[in-house]
């Protein structure tokens, strides 16, 4: 069977066999590539955190983390997963998020701000939908119990 590159990323197995595979429509081209490559996913990790920090329900989250490097995983994870070069070689998502009891509200806020960055920065939509995909199926991996709190 072969693994997606979600599950590859959530279990720590960066190897996917199918991380060059291109965006259907796409010329042949990677997903990383159609963006601009390295610069472009720079571009978003910077933004993107500018947003969740600003944010007052996830900042505290970020308070005792060292952010060049929480960048750096971002930008590793985020190139691996639209098929640029994989030299990730941090945690799976499930190992990282452990013990931070993230619910659902928060993890949904996250990707909100992550798909709002893509659009910001004139990402084509079929990228953008391919990353929407892919945090739908990592969000078990970072989700406590996978329940909102009441």
């Amino acid at each position: 069977m072969t693994e997606t590159r979600a599950e590859a990323f959530s279990s720590g197995d960066t190897g996917a066999p199918d991380r060059d595979v291109p965006v259907p429509g796409s010329g042949g081209e990677s997903a990383y590539e159609r963006i601009g490559g390295a610069e472009a996913v720079q571009a978003a990790v910077r933004l993107f955190y500018e947003r969740v920090l600003a944010d007052p329900d996830l900042g505290g989250y970020f308070e005792t983390v060292e952010m060049a490097g929480q960048r750096r995983h971002l930008a590793l994870m985020l190139t691996m997963l639209l098929g640029g070069p994989d030299t990730y070689s941090g945690r799976g998502l499930a190992d990282a998020h452990r013990g931070l009891n993230i619910p659902r509200v928060h993890y949904a806020k996250v990707g909100g701000h992550l798909l709002g960055t893509l659009v910001e920065l004139d990402v084509p939509p079929d990228v953008v939908h391919q990353v929407r995909v892919l945090l739908d199926q990592v969000e078990p991996q970072v989700v406590a119990g996978r329940v909102d709190p009441v």
